[in-house]
């Protein structure tokens, strides 16, 4: 028998995450590894919770996790994107509490490049009068 699965994809900075949302008991299992052994940082596990706790949807789904690129906090924006976008295909009704909770929207925000002359993206060489 075929078992129902969604899917989502999350982005945030340089991490890209897919997530896989299957009916089951609420374990978290990112690349292979349990969410407490992956993310170190409990204030970062709340971060990827975010959706499943706007959408009351706690404890009802199992969510397989790839994640790569960036670092801790940047993969935990990424998860949680891609949970919030797998609900949404779980039940269309979730929109607008997620929408309310800011967790439909990709953050744009990303590393500024570095320009010529200059010795990051702002920082300029030292002055010397002499």
């Amino acid at each position: 028998m075929a078992q129902v699965q969604y899917y989502g994809t999350g982005r945030r900075k340089s991490s890209v995450a897919r997530v896989r949302l299957v009916p089951g008991e609420g374990r978290i299992v990112i690349n292979g590894r349990d969410i407490n052994e992956y993310i170190p940082f409990a204030a970062l596990r709340e971060v990827v919770n975010q959706p499943l706790v706007a959408t009351e949807t706690t404890g009802n789904y199992d969510i397989l996790v790839n994640v790569s690129g960036g670092g801790y906090t940047g993969q935990a924006g990424a998860i949680r994107h891609g949970i919030a976008r797998a609900l949404l295909q779980v039940d269309p009704e979730y929109r607008p509490s997620l929408k309310t909770a800011g967790l439909l929207t990709r953050d744009p925000r990303m590393k500024e490049r570095k320009k010529y002359g200059l010795k990051g993206a702002r920082r300029a060489p030292q002055f010397s009068k002499r």
